[in-house]
């Protein structure tokens, strides 16, 4: 018996799963939630902040004796420069502005990073 017709007719009916597989897996990648977090800071931001009293500077790169470091977002005004990096992460994040090391609060976990200062 020639069963090619009906796996014809089977990949024929779900020729849609494998982008919609690629695309579901694309949505829920770190890498695009990073973009789109990115973006929707970048938009709300130039929504909300005047441009007459803000000056929004996005993706800078500075040398470091290390090498580089990137910041994400720098908005400039004559309240303060405002330095914004946006992360893809989960729990609360607990630490102060003269601590170097900050804690990633978890459900009954901690994960602990170190705060790079600029000065």
């Amino acid at each position: 018996m020639d069963y090619s017709p009906v796996i014809n007719e089977f990949l024929r009916m779900l020729w849609w799963l494998v982008p919609a597989i690629f695309i579901i897996g694309c949505l829920k990648s770190s890498w695009f939630k990073g973009i789109l977090g990115e973006a929707l800071v970048k938009m709300i931001a130039g929504l909300r902040l005047p441009a007459e009293a803000y000056q929004r500077i996005h993706n800078v790169t500075l040398p470091t004796p290390d090498g580089t470091t990137q910041i994400d977002h720098l908005f400039v005004s004559r309240f303060g420069i405002f330095v914004v990096e946006t992360k893809n992460m989960k729990g609360w994040i607990i630490g102060g502005e003269e601590q170097a090391q900050w804690t990633q609060k978890l459900y009954r976990s901690s994960l602990w990073f170190l705060l790079v200062i600029l000065l």
